[in-house]
């Protein structure tokens, strides 16, 4: 493709508008002098203050924007060891969400807690994984059972805990049992990370859970709690997709909320909860 058009192009794609005559001619002239690739164009784009912060998600794409600020959530998690997952089948990905969304620090083991295929709501149905997946941060392993029953785990065993977009699967009173059972597991100063979304945002959207398979969706006081009463102590919680101004005007804007993507420190108006929890080392607690 000429340069000229290949700028066009990208910056039609990526942008919505037309090149500038500055940026026309740089990108252009770099081009032609062999000094930027046209895939390098595309990285610089990408990079651009206007990209990151200019090019909002729209509200039919709701799903994607809350997904790129899940791998966001994702690569912000501490490095560990022996990490457990629960819930983290990922459709279009054998090594699971944790790697499929991000996480970047390589690991000795990574267990996946999930239900088999067909005991799991249709919409979350696939291909039974490998038992093991050789990825390239290490092993995965995968068990098939309830997340409620970690009882295969040792105590004081694991590094990091992950829960994404799963506690809401399960009843108030279940999601207690895993929560415990997580903190048993967990070695002194490890960490739990989850991410759930936020019930004074999601009844905003609509009366009834934002799920046909969710039990429960919690605000950000009932999760802080709930996460409290175990014994952890919270270490960060902030949210995905800010809806401030949905909640001053009491309407539902899916344009808003899909538009701000990312991390935001204001937890209790962000359409997602993102928890990072510890449990107390032993000299904590002496």
């Amino acid at each position: 493709m000429p340069p000229a058009d290949a700028v066009n192009l990208a910056y039609q794609v990526m942008l919505g508008r037309k090149p500038d005559p500055v940026g026309f001619e740089d990108f252009g002239r770099r081009i032609r002098n062999g000094h930027l690739t046209r895939r390098q164009m595309v990285e610089a784009i990408r990079g651009s203050e206007e990209f990151q912060t200019g090019v909002r998600f729209s509200g039919p794409m709701l799903g994607s924007s809350l997904h790129a600020g899940r791998c966001q959530f994702i690569r912000s998690l501490p490095p560990a060891g022996r990490i457990v997952d629960l819930g983290g089948t990922h459709l279009a990905n054998e090594a699971g969400a944790m790697v499929g969304l991000g996480y970047p620090y390589r690991f000795r083991e990574l267990v996946i807690v999930d239900l088999p295929s067909e005991e799991r709501h249709p919409l979350y149905q696939s291909g039974m994984a490998p038992p093991e997946v050789r990825s390239p941060l290490g092993p995965v392993r995968y068990r098939y059972h309830s997340m409620t029953d970690l009882s295969d785990f040792g105590d004081l065993s694991v590094d990091l805990v992950y829960s994404g977009q799963s506690i809401e699967h399960v009843s108030a009173d279940e999601g207690s049992v895993v929560l415990k059972e997580v903190f048993r597991i967990l070695r002194p100063g490890g960490h739990l990370a989850l991410d759930t979304p936020n019930a004074r945002v999601t009844r905003l959207q609509q009366a009834e859970f934002i799920d046909p398979d969710h039990k429960v969706e919690y605000t950000s006081e009932e999760l802080a709690a709930k996460l409290e009463s175990v014994g952890f102590e919270i270490l960060e919680l902030k949210g995905l997709n800010y809806a401030g101004r949905s909640l001053a005007t009491g309407r539902f804007d899916p344009d808003e909320i899909a538009g701000n993507c990312g991390l935001f420190s204001e937890a209790r108006d962000c359409y997602i909860l993102c928890c990072l929890c510890r449990k107390p080392a032993a000299e904590d607690v002496t």
